[in-house]
């Protein structure tokens, strides 16, 4: 009997050793998962980027753009812009906005970049407005008035209207550019064989969106960053100055044509980068 006692009290300290690492193991293990939560609580986490296209064009416009930005970490969503009207096409655009979390840079190529001056004009989560060869209308402007604000612009004689019948038996036209002088008119420093694929798979804006008058911009009270191509047919570089400078934009110029999202999408992932950074 007593050596059994002997035994068992010899057993205690082994029992309260092997509880005593354990708790501390759980402890330390909890300890650093909390550390490791409130460490990654504690990052910024980088803003989404929404690029919206222009007319004329459609989302694979952006795929370069967006292979730059995911390689940097960037969420990125390519809107599919309807391109029927700015009212409708800014509504479809929010209703994007409203299913992302967290803050939002919001980038327009062309005719794009009036969508996203309206829908970012009731959008809280949007922090930023990035123009790429873009139109920066003010209230009550079309894209239809700025193309010819200033001389320059070649699309008037190079646009084909399509008429058709809207589902609620309203007479429009869908525009086309002509394929024989889309290279030359819209993306002169594109390869020959991209280009040519692109003026087949362009995807045409009605008359209506494009003469439709803007609702109040984003611009007004959202930061805003402008790429401008200096060889530009489709929005002349004096019409893009003056609208980037209207909204005191952070202006960039460069070599390109209208089509820079494809031409140079280093560059379009280079300015909406900078707007980012200077929204932490």
């Amino acid at each position: 009997m007593n050596r059994q006692l002997r035994l068992r009290r010899a057993r205690t300290p082994l029992i309260v050793l092997t509880t005593a690492t354990v708790a501390t193991a759980i402890l330390t293990t909890t300890v650093v998962q909390a550390s490791a939560t409130k460490e990654n609580a504690s990052k910024p986490t980088k803003p989404t980027v929404v690029l919206v296209h222009g007319a004329f064009a459609d989302s694979s416009s952006w795929n370069g753009v967006i292979k730059e930005l995911n390689k940097d970490g960037y969420p990125v969503r390519a809107a599919a812009n309807p391109l029927r009207s700015l009212r409708g096409d800014a509504t479809s655009l929010n209703n994007l906005l409203a299913s992302i979390d967290g803050p939002v840079i919001l980038v327009g190529h062309s005719y794009g970049g009036a969508v996203i001056s309206n829908a970012a004009y009731s959008s809280d989560n949007v922090k930023a407005l990035v123009y790429a060869d873009a139109f920066i209308p003010a209230k009550g402007e079309s894209v239809a008035d700025l193309t010819n604000k200033f001389p320059g612009s070649v699309i008037d004689e190079t646009l084909r209207p399509v008429p058709i019948t809207n589902p609620d038996g309203s007479e429009d036209v869908d525009l086309y550019i002509d394929q024989a002088e889309f290279r030359a008119a819209f993306a002169a420093d594109v390869p020959a064989r991209t280009a040519d694929l692109m003026s087949v798979t362009q995807r045409p804006g009605t008359g209506s969106a494009l003469n439709e008058p803007s609702g109040e911009p984003g611009w007004k009270t959202i930061p805003s960053w402008a790429l401008v191509g200096t060889n530009d047919r489709i929005i002349p570089r004096e019409t893009q100055i003056f609208m980037a400078k209207r909204a005191n934009a952070h202006i960039k110029e460069i070599k390109s044509s209208h089509a820079v999202t494809v031409s140079r999408p280093d560059a379009v992932s280079r300015i909406i980068e900078n707007a980012a950074q200077a929204i932490r």
